[in-house]
């Protein structure tokens, strides 16, 4: 019994002393794994203050960052389609970016070009159609909201002539026309929408010059696709001074410049595409598969602010005027937009406004009667609809 209590006794005095030794021992530093981190550059074809297309861009930039932490990124302002190969290659060699975004439909070449040089890089091309191993590509179309646009415009009209400045006859630009010209028919046979080329997605003062030319025609009513607010300010200024022009903005929020102008317009949230693609860099999941995202995925809304889909001073108005559709029967053109929306939010949207007949400029017609209009048509698309006055080229 002594025997196992002095054993007892040796065992717990043993224990203590290691305790001590143990505490008194150096301790081998802990190992520090850096985070990981993904660094993003991003291409714009204008000024981040435009307002329109890079502004909705870098927003979108800005939401991404803010969700990750180790996410930073970098952004090359204004460059033109000629520079576009030597950004690309700073950005990968002096900046060292693991993955850069090109915003302009001009960039997808060098894109290409670029990534064959950089292998290990990845690349993502906005609104283009060539891929390759370490190129994808992403756009958010918006033919859904400015089909919308064109119900109001053809429904608030006096003149019955619709206006659209647009940036270069490219088959989107093309496809956003004829939306807003098949709107503005269904509420209005006897609408046109006559457009002028400024051959250039940021221009100010061609927008401004090719606006007062529409308004002298006689149009009261202006679209457009240029990255700045230029036509809806013109529209303001005539609005007051006692001439109401209709105005609908692009791209990002510009109710702003002109709240007695502006009827709705075409947003672009980018943020959660940038979110996904980013994410999916970071979690080594990154594909090159084409990305194509509507008004259901959220992407494209319909408004001159976000949030409100319709500049109330012109709700009235809307409600006003009624039409009849061979589906809801007699209905309000607002609540028409009301009900058209819900058709495009739903995973499968239920109505399509390039659904026949549609005939083109020369009166040969395009889609048939019940047909519909291929996605694969409509990003190929080089015909303007039968109320639109003007040339695609």
């Amino acid at each position: 019994m002594k025997n196992n209590k002095l054993f007892g006794i040796l065992f717990v005095c043993f224990l203590a002393f290691s305790m001590v030794f143990t505490s008194c021992a150096p301790k081998k530093p802990a190992v520090v794994v850096p985070e990981k981190t993904i660094k993003a550059g991003f291409v714009y074809v204008g000024p981040v203050g435009d307002y329109g297309w890079t502004n909705a861009h870098d927003v979108g930039r800005k939401f991404a960052e803010s969700k990750f932490p180790w996410l930073k990124t970098v952004i090359v302002e204004s460059v033109t389609e000629a520079d576009c190969p030597r950004v690309l290659d700073r950005l990968i060699t002096e900046e060292k970016c693991d993955i850069v975004f090109t915003t302009s439909f001009g960039y997808m070449d060098a894109t290409i070009e670029t990534a064959k040089k950089y292998p290990d890089k990845k690349f993502m091309h906005c609104s283009g159609f060539k891929q390759s191993a370490n190129v994808g590509t992403y756009f958010t179309d918006l033919f859904q909201p400015y089909y919308l646009c064109g119900l109001m415009a053809g429904t608030l009209t006096k003149s019955n002539k619709l206006g659209y400045v647009g940036a270069f006859p490219t088959a989107e630009v093309i496809r956003h026309i004829n939306a807003f010209a098949l709107g503005a028919k269904e509420a209005n046979p006897t609408a046109t929408v006559s457009v002028k080329w400024i051959y250039a997605w940021y221009d100010p003062a061609k927008a401004k010059e090719a606006a007062e030319a529409l308004i002298t025609e006689g149009c009261d009513s202006l679209a457009f696709t240029e990255d700045s607010p230029t036509v809806i300010q013109v529209g303001k200024e005539h609005t007051d001074k006692g001439q109401q022009i209709y105005t609908f903005s692009h791209y990002s929020p510009m109710q702003k410049f002109g709240e007695n102008t502006v009827v709705s317009g075409q947003l672009c949230d980018w943020g959660p595409m940038y979110e996904q693609i980013l994410k999916s860099v970071y979690d080594e999941t990154w594909s090159n598969k084409d990305m194509l995202w509507f008004m259901n995925d959220k992407t494209a809304q319909l408004g001159g602010e976000i949030g409100v889909p319709i500049n109330p001073i012109f709700v009235e108005p809307l409600k006003a005027k009624t039409l009849d559709d061979k589906f809801l029967g007699k209905i309000s053109v607002y609540d028409l937009i009301t009900k058209r929306l819900e058709q495009f939010n739903i995973p499968v949207p239920s109505f399509e406004p390039f659904t026949g007949p549609i005939k083109d400029q020369t009166g040969a017609l395009k889609v048939k009667i019940g047909g519909k209009a291929t996605i694969e048509e409509l990003f190929k698309i080089d015909w303007f609809v039968d109320n639109v006055i003007g040339t695609t080229k």
